[in-house]
């Protein structure tokens, strides 16, 4: 009986031939990542768990992105304490206000390659698995923990394999296809499993569209999405990742808790609606509803491809007059490129607001927040109640074409006919 990729990965990294899900290891961390919000909070227990040093400073990184830059005097305090630990434990790599999203971050500045087990004080850090690595969120304790040992205690997952075929319809995005899985699979129906994404849709995605996927796996409540790397994984880590790394694949004859087949070819843009990010409808069930704000970018959907679609629909026309249309690339250099090939300009000449790479508006941090009665458009991860600002408001999530469509009109909007 073989193994998954995600279990040849804790095998590894706990010095055993072979593990079997449930089983309970203690496996040594490649790498650990605090935002800042998580980050101080992390560090104090690590001192009080007795450890004056965090084990490997090539190996820890924190990232000043999810209030970025400071809103208030605690958010500034906050923002040097990261600095001031930074310097004293001289950290190999420290990214402040000027980087942008974490999950953005790590793999762009090549500290993510495959078969790496990576650990992130945030949720969302699933997301590295579109790089044939293990990441899983873990809470400020356990962080503290890592920093301290550079190890963690887990129990093996068992793998749900989402296999996915078909070739995308005109403005359908991978954004389309993860939501339509999370309706199939449940805002609960991974919970601490591994969520494999393979198929020919998938091995025809570039990186971008794979990060979508592995970002929302956590949205089932999975421990991680993961894609087994491949020739474009491999062109994506040319010139970013010098250090060798293997690449390790699920073998033929896994086992796997459930496998969920998909076809894609003939799939209609969704929008998952409030407040749970598993109700999800074809966007043909919700036309015509009210769009008060627009916000395209995020760890899910901040890239340039994700720009580039929404910009594409936008060129020449302009947002509706009672929408705001935000748009937050997810680094600088997404930034950098999408203004020198115009599409930053686009957004301007559209009416939208641009702003600086951060988390912002996805979670309710310092750029647009939705006020009482409120409907928000968003192309991030989640659409929980007060997610984005007011209890009182809601928040629909989409794909970057349909987030532009809908700019455009003032109401949710099919991008197919745009």
């Amino acid at each position: 009986m073989g193994s998954t990729i995600s279990e040849k990965i804790f095998a590894e990294h706990a010095g055993l031939k072979k593990v079997e899900p449930g089983e309970i290891i203690k496996a040594n961390v490649d790498l650990a990542m605090s935002p800042e919000l998580t980050a101080i909070i992390a560090y104090k227990i690590m001192g009080e768990m007795g450890f004056s040093r965090v084990w490997d400073p090539k190996k820890v990184i924190f990232i000043i992105d999810h209030i970025a830059p400071s809103t208030n005097i605690q958010n500034a305090n906050l923002h040097k304490q990261c600095r001031d630990i930074a310097r004293k434990e001289g950290f190999e790599a420290f990214y402040d206000i000027n980087a942008g999203v974490c999950h953005q971050i790590l793999p762009e500045k090549g500290h993510v390659y495959p078969g790496m087990l990576l650990l992130g004080a945030d949720s969302h850090t699933c997301t590295h698995g579109a790089l044939g690595a293990f990441a899983t969120g873990i809470g400020s304790t356990d962080m503290a923990a890592v920093l301290g040992t550079g190890k963690l205690w887990f129990k093996v997952p068992e793998t749900i394999k989402v296999e996915v075929d078909g070739n995308l319809p005109r403005r359908i995005a991978p954004k389309d296809v993860i939501l339509r899985i999370a309706k199939e699979i449940g805002a609960d129906g991974a919970t601490y499993m591994a969520i494999e994404f393979t198929g020919r849709t998938i091995k025809a995605m570039n990186i971008a569209g794979r990060m979508t996927l592995c970002n929302m796996a956590i949205e089932m409540g999975a421990k991680t999405g993961i894609v087994e790397p491949d020739e474009t994984t491999l062109a994506y880590l040319k010139g970013r990742v010098k250090k060798n790394f293997q690449l390790v694949k699920s073998d033929s004859d896994a086992v796997y808790a459930r496998i969920v087949n998909l076809d894609v070819s003939e799939l209609a843009p969704q929008v998952a609606c409030p407040h749970a990010v598993d109700n999800v409808k074809s966007v043909t069930e919700v036309i015509g509803t009210r769009v008060d704000q627009v916000f395209i970018g995020s760890c899910t959907n901040g890239r340039l491809e994700d720009l580039d679609e929404a910009a594409t629909i936008l060129k020449g026309k302009k947002i509706n007059s009672s929408t705001i249309l935000q748009v937050t690339p997810a680094s600088i250099d997404i930034y950098k490129a999408a203004l020198k090939q115009g599409i930053i300009e686009t957004f301007l000449e559209a009416g939208g607001v641009v702003c600086n790479p951060s988390c912002g508006a996805c979670f309710g941090g310092n750029n647009g927040i939705l006020a009482s009665g409120e409907i928000g458009l968003t192309t991030s991860n989640r659409n929980f109640k007060g997610r984005q600002g007011s209890p009182d408001s809601y928040v629909y999530l989409c794909s970057p074409a349909t987030a532009a469509a809908s700019a455009i009109k003032g109401v949710i909007t099919d991008p197919r006919e745009v």
